[in-house]
């Protein structure tokens, strides 16, 4: 199973970008997918997860700027990324829960992607 994800770069404040990330392997059905960042110096955090039913829980600090969506028919999450703020710098990872073979919980995360808001 390969979590790909793409999307991130160099943007300015209040600047947006989108962040994508796919996963792949057949013996995988995937249930939650979401996106974690972590900072320099910090922990990596939650910053939005969705279901398979289409349920969204966010980070408070990235509410009403962020929006994550998910294409189940390819296993797919993206994640809109508006009014970004310096704050918002870090690497962000994407995430996906499920089961492999139907039976084994398992989650797999994919190679982090930068993202820094400059001034």
């Amino acid at each position: 199973v390969q979590l790909q994800a793409s999307g991130g770069g160099l943007v300015q404040i209040g600047g947006s970008l989108n962040l994508s990330c796919a996963a792949s392997g057949s013996v995988f059905s995937v249930n939650d997918m979401g996106w974690y960042r972590q900072a320099p110096g910090n922990e990596r955090e939650l910053v939005a997860r969705i279901t398979s039913g289409g349920s969204t829980d966010y980070a408070n600090s990235v509410k009403g700027r962020f929006t994550i969506s998910r294409d189940n028919s390819k296993n797919a999450v993206d994640l809109q990324m508006n009014s970004l703020k310096p704050e918002d710098t870090a690497v962000y990872y994407c995430k996906a829960e499920g089961l492999i073979l139907g039976v084994s919980p398992a989650t797999f995360w994919g190679k982090g992607t930068q993202v820094t808001v400059s001034s």
